[in-house]
Parts: C-alpha cells; structure tokens; sequence
C-alpha cells in the first residue's frame, strides 16, 4: 500500500493480518486452555463486579438521636445533658467525663501555678501579657496562690481553672448503655431515586446486631466499642472519637434489585495516649447565671466524650448497553494472551532443552519473515559460481561487482505460470544459434571489472555487474540460457498465456519479448518474484538479450 491517501479508491482499502495455522495437538490444547481460562475468568468478573453496570454516586443525609438516662456525681443525666450540638458535619458527641469550676465570676486572683506564672516579686509578672494557655491577663503582681506558692495576679473568671487529671473511672462511665437511632437518607440525582436505611417494617425496640439484627438503625454504644475491639470504659475516660461507617452497595436493576445498608465501626482518633499530644477528646464550656446583686455567674465545665462521625459511602448501579459493550471489547484482549504464550513457546531459545530444537526451527520459518528496514539502496545480486543471493543496501562508491554484499535467504516462490508445464523448446531459430558459438572478448583495459570476457562497458556504478565471482565461462553461452531466456518459442509461450489475444507480429513484440527475457533471467537466477523490481541482471546477460531482441532505436532505460 502506498505511505499515503493518493485517491478515493487508496481510501476505500481494508487490511487484514496474515494469519499462519499450526497444526499441532500440543499448541492447540494450550490455546483452547488459555482461552476457557480467559473465558470462565472474564464471565466470573462481569457477574461478579456488575460489570454491565453503569455507577452512580450517592448523596447523604444524617440525623441522630440519643437516648438513654444515668444517675452519677449526685444528679441525673437525660438527652439535653449528655449531648451537645454536632461538633461536626454527620457527627454526634456524648459526654462520658467532666471537671466543673464553679462560682467563676469576673475579678482577678491568683493565676494557677505553673513554671511560666509562678513568682517572687511584681518584677516578674509583666502587667498586660497573656499569654496564650493562661487563664486571664496578668496585672503585674505577685499575689499567693496558697501558703507555700505565690503566682502572678491575673484579671479573669475567678477562681481560675486548675490542672486536674480526668476522674477515674469516668463520670458517666454508664453511657454505654445509651442508644443512638441513625435516620440516614441516600439519594441518586442522575436516576432520581432516594432509599432510607429505616426498614419498611421497623421494630422500634431492635438493638443492632451483626448476626441476628443486621438492619436495625439502632445502635447501643457499648456494642459499638466491642465491634472495634475498645473497651468503653477505657475511651470514656479521656475521650476519643468512633467512625460508624454505613456502605451502601446498590444493584439498581429491577429484575434483582438490592439496595441496603452495611455497617461498619472503627476508632479514628489516636489511642495510644503516650504519642498523642492532646490525647482523647475534650472541650469546654460555661453555664451562666445572674446573681441577686446583677454580678454575672459561671459553671465551667471541662467535657470529656466521645464524637462518633457517621461516615456514608457507596454506589449504585444499573445496566447499561455501554458499559457492556466497553467490557467486552477490552475483554476480547485478554484472548491475546494465548497468541503471546504460544508465539514465546514457538519462537524462544531461553531453555537450554529448547536449544537446536528442529520442529521449532521448522515453525519459526513458517511464521516469521525477515525484511530490511528502509535503506539508501536496495540491489540484489546472483553469481553463476555462488549459490547464495546478495543484497547491496549501500551507495555504491565503486562497481557493483567489486562491492561486498550480505548473503540473504530468499523464500522462492513460483508463479502460476511457473507452474505450468512449459514445452521442451529446442532452438531451431538460425539467429539463435550463433549466440551459442560467440567467441568475442571484451577489452579487460574498458570493462576491468568484467571476469567472464563478455561484459560491456557500462557508466553506471550498478550496472557495473559480471555473471561471476571468478573467472570462468559466461552464462550466455550456456544452453539452459538460450532456452530458457532467448528462445522465443518459450518467450511467446509466455507472453500468451499472460494475454492470449496478443498479437506475435505487432511493431512492439521486440520490446515484449526482450522484457519477457528480463523476467525469465529474474525468475531463472533469484527464484523470487518479490524483489523483481531489486534484482540486477547482469552486464553481459542484458546485452546479449537485447541483441537478440532490440529496440528500434537502440536505446534502452534500463530493467
């Protein structure tokens, strides 16, 4: 084909690989194994992972409440006790520990003692700096703290806050036993559908459980913490914050529709407490009141608890003829593997037991074809005294005949009228005869080049071929060459079984018939019709073929 789109009809082409079959029991069962394992593996993925369906991603919506009554530190803890405001989005918190500060009231004091506030005279407190963990700003005394400590005086909510661990065990250590309902709403906006995780029929009493309650939306805090391997009264302590993971994995299809929610639970924040900085989860917060004299009142409250975010993933998926279509195409690749482990088994020489293996030899010529790559010359040569053929793929500094070729393996191929069975021609034309008795010399001064005696003397460097390697006989004295490539019995046989209607007696049939010996010498030496175009006849062979069938005007292009 040419490199290029020259017309309509280059355009209206269609290529289509060669294919080599191999009859052999050995490679065809692993071609047809390779294959059912493809098979069976392509057909378990497409079931498998729906891959005739198109995903589509979800959209979510949360909504909590917390239930559950405890009686600890003298009081009773309800809903509006234990639980605040989200401290996030898709996230609840439950108090589980507590520090109160009670009676602050707007004053100064004494600051909490600390290596950054303790004093021993005003110089040491700068009046005005605060710094960034101090509980006020400092007035530049240095007031006692108690009997033995004195630190520097801070204007504030008074009394400060004190340094206080966490109490063990927790305040409400009993939260354990609270439960949350998780009202979660997951919605598809390309398909317009929207599922609940509330089961149609809903036991308002159900407790969740991976065994036996798997739907329930009701889950009972403790068992949360025993999922995830935590104990509750350990986190309680400190604090921590728990994911509740709800995967929603949707089949969409009407004829198997699917489409519930799987709950899943680990511990987000850093349990080892050694290695965080902040360990657990904590805050503050106030509670204020008015006293009788208009004086403003606080309760501070240090908060340990824990924050559970509700994490929501999932997809959903229904069938598409697209998605179907692209699986399968890139499916049809995976057949491939059989052509690359069949073609290694055929082609490589890495096992030593594979080394000089004859069968493969044998398939290896069948299947590959070496060519050249593109080259600046391409010629190809044929000595009567050598039995291999020679390519010349460089430009010719000197004459073709004393330029060294490499020897090239040609596969030969004969043409259907090669394949006819040509009559047995002997020459009874008198002006062949004397081709056979020439007894004329060229000068070896003009054609230096020339070893068989019968060259002429030629300007081009590729033209500047002999018959031989070595001195010796001409081939144009050879009868196989007058019968074969002269004798115009056989040269008009050919040309009329090309095209039967041609005229013998034509002005042109000189011109046919010395081209028709050009082919015959081509075919007769090179046995390959594939690189007619490439082959060089020789000096002495092209002047003696156009002696016996000249031009009108003597003059000649060249084959």
């Amino acid at each position: 084909m040419a490199p290029g789109c020259c017309s309509l009809s280059d355009m209206c082409e269609y290529e289509t690989d060669k294919v080599v079959r191999i009859r052999s029991v050995k490679y065809g069962t692993i071609k047809w194994a390779i294959h059912l394992v493809v098979l069976l593996y392509v057909g378990f993925v497409l079931l498998t992972d729906k891959r005739y369906q198109k995903q589509y991603s979800v959209i979510s919506s949360i909504h909590t409440k917390v239930k559950g009554v405890a009686e600890a530190d003298s009081r009773i803890w309800d809903t509006a006790e234990y639980t605040l405001p989200m401290q996030g989005v898709d996230s609840f918190f439950v108090i589980t520990n507590i520090i109160r500060t009670e009676k602050q009231v707007q004053g100064t004091c004494a600051e909490y003692p600390s290596p950054r506030t303790i004093c021993s005279t005003d110089k040491v407190c700068k009046k005005g700096h605060a710094a960034p963990q101090s509980n006020g700003i400092q007035t530049g005394k240095c007031v006692s703290y108690n009997s033995t400590v004195r630190t520097c005086e801070v204007s504030a909510w008074c009394p400060v806050e004190s340094d206080r661990n966490a109490p063990r065990p927790a305040v409400l250590n009993s939260a354990e036993n609270f439960t949350v309902l998780i009202k979660n709403n997951i919605h598809f906006p390309t398909l317009d559908h929207t599922v609940t995780n509330i089961p149609p029929v809903f036991n308002v009493s159900c407790t969740f459980n991976r065994f036996t309650s798997q739907q329930c939306p009701i889950f009972r805090l403790g068992d949360i913490f025993q999922e995830t391997g935590e104990n509750f009264s350990d986190v309680a302590i400190q604090g921590g914050v728990m994911g509740i993971e709800i995967n929603w994995n949707c089949n969409l299809d009407k004829w198997s529709y699917h489409c519930k929610p799987k709950y899943g639970f680990r511990r987000l924040d850093d349990k080892k407490q050694t290695e965080a900085l902040y360990p657990g989860y904590n805050f503050r917060f106030a509670k204020y009141f008015k006293l009788p004299d208009g004086r403003e009142e606080r309760t501070l409250i240090k908060a340990y608890g824990i924050r559970f975010d509700i994490l929501v993933f999932g997809t959903g998926g229904k069938f598409n003829f697209f998605e179907l279509v692209v699986y399968i195409g890139s499916a049809l690749s995976y057949f491939g593997l059989a052509v690359l482990v069949i073609d290694f088994l055929i082609t490589t020489y890495v096992c030593p037991c594979c080394q000089g293996n004859v069968v493969k030899k044998y398939y290896m010529g069948k299947k590959l074809e070496s060519v050249i790559g593109p080259r600046s010359a391409v010629m190809y040569v044929s000595f009567v005294d050598s039995k291999h053929i020679y390519l010349v793929d460089t430009e010719l500094s000197k004459s073709l005949q004393e330029t060294k070729g490499q020897i090239v393996e040609l596969q030969r191929k004969s043409s259907n009228m090669r394949d006819v069975q040509l009559p047995v021609l002997v020459s009874q034309n008198p002006e062949e005869l004397p081709l056979l008795n020439r007894s004329e010399k060229s000068d070896p001064k003009s054609v230096p080049w020339c070893v068989c005696g019968r060259c002429q003397r030629m300007e081009k460097r590729r033209e500047q071929l002999c018959c031989r390697k070595g001195t010796g006989s001409c081939i144009t004295t050879a009868p196989h060459f007058v019968r074969l490539v002269l004798s115009r019995p056989t040269l008009e046989f050919i040309l009329l079984y090309k095209e039967p209607l041609l005229d013998l007696h034509s002005a042109d049939i000189s011109d046919k018939l010395r081209h028709c010996a050009y082919e015959q010498y081509i075919h007769w030496r090179f046995g390959s019709d594939e690189i007619e175009t490439y082959a060089v006849i020789p000096s002495c062979c092209k002047q003696t073929i156009r002696e016996m069938y000249p031009s009108k005007d003597r003059t000649y292009t060249g084959f």
